[in-house]
């Protein structure tokens, strides 16, 4: 009996030391199941756990987290800023900033400063990176903003090609005498050609005045482009068309540019170009006019789309202040003819005339054809040689 007993004790001793035959039933992981834990107890664990073991991967290697997370961070940013630019969101602050209201009527010089001459711009959308962003046409056909960082690598590398297949929203030419090159309307680049290289996009191209495209914008964008070429710097440029209501023509466009490597020090303007012409009466809502002191000329949309397609039209300069003008030579004017054109000046001359010699040979442009298609394509005749 009492060794009955003393087996008895040392058998239920052994169970309470574990050392029985049967094992504790585990996952397949190691674990204790999930069915022996109460749930609460078990995501605890699994989350001390798990905090314990990222602290100390953490602790472990904590440059390399911090170097990966600022790369992440940075290509991130970058990643953002592209597509920021890209869609051209920032590209609309410009039009929500500009109040039309608060520029003068036109009252004889093509643009007026905006914003004491300071563009838009935040500190946050000067960039060395060249791009271009142009908006959608809206339900009515209009451009929106253009919006780029102008530099060497979207300029163009050839001349421009025909743009005479695009009518701009309001395209409703008519011809005056009081024109410079007869013809009221050009297709306008919002940015210039020389600048972006683009041809007949037509979320760049709006009706404009000859005034305003030759007057009024010109000189920025050649102001631009000279200060790119000669710099490689690069110039954050931006461009508003403002419309009034529905009207299909624009009041003017908003023009802002700041150079980026040395803070708008070589480049910096914020201005409103009118898109007025001198004594010609204009309709904005639809793009009809009306000559203030003569009778408008009798011409068709052929000739005018010539006058869009001239290569030149976007490098126009000013021609110098004065020539010496002699009388014709005894060339013939007949119908077709054989013209010297210089695309920077825009004048055009008789093979023998002495400005030929003295031209450029990058602007020098031979012409077949007659005296008034040249003329319909914005160019004027030479006063020494008289064409």
């Amino acid at each position: 009996m009492k060794k009955r007993i003393l087996a008895l004790l040392i058998a239920v001793g052994l169970v309470f030391t574990g050392c029985t035959s049967e094992a504790v039933p585990t996952s397949s992981a190691g674990s204790i199941e999930s069915s022996e834990v109460p749930s609460e107890l078990s995501s605890e664990s699994t989350a001390e756990a798990s905090s314990e073991e990222s602290s100390a991967a953490s602790s472990e290697a904590p440059t390399i987290s911090s170097e990966a997370e600022e790369a992440s961070a940075s290509a991130s940013a970058e990643s953002s800023s592209e597509s920021t630019y890209e869609s051209g969101v920032l590209a609309q602050r410009s039009a929500a900033d500009f109040d039309l209201s608060s520029i003068p009527e036109y009252s004889g010089k093509p643009y007026v400063a905006v914003n004491d001459n300071v563009p838009f711009f935040g500190s946050s959308e000067l960039t060395t990176k060249a791009f271009e962003s142009y908006s959608s046409l809206d339900s009515l056909g209009r451009c929106g903003v253009a919006y780029a960082c102008v530099g060497k690598e979207i300029m163009p590398t050839e001349k421009r090609g025909e743009i005479g297949s695009v009518k701009p929203s309001g395209w409703n030419q008519k011809k005056y005498s009081n024109v410079d090159g007869k013809y009221l309307w050009n297709r306008c680049h919002l940015i210039g050609y020389q600048l972006s290289a683009e041809n007949a996009n037509p979320k760049n191209l709006i009706t404009g005045t000859r005034y305003l495209n030759v007057e009024g914008m010109l000189p920025f964008e050649n102001m631009t482009a000279d200060y790119v070429k000669e710099t490689g710097n690069h110039v954050l440029y931006r461009v508003t068309p403002i419309f009034s209501g529905n009207n299909l023509v624009a009041d003017g466009v908003l023009m802002e540019a700041e150079s980026v490597e040395d803070s708008g020090d070589g480049v910096l303007f914020n201005v409103f170009v009118y898109n007025v012409q001198p004594d010609i009466a204009i309709d904005y809502a639809d793009g009809s006019s009306e000559s203030l002191i003569g009778s408008a000329i009798t011409g068709n949309e052929s000739s005018a789309s010539k006058a869009e397609t001239s290569p030149a039209a976007e490098t126009q300069t000013f021609a110098p202040a004065a020539e010496t003008q002699t009388s014709a030579p005894a060339e013939a004017q007949s119908t077709s003819s054989t013209y010297i054109a210089n695309t920077n000046t825009m004048k055009f001359h008789y093979p023998s005339c002495s400005s030929v010699d003295q031209m450029n040979p990058s602007n020098k442009m031979e012409f077949s054809g007659s005296r008034d298609e040249l003329i319909s394509q914005g160019y004027v005749p030479c006063k020494r040689c008289n064409p």
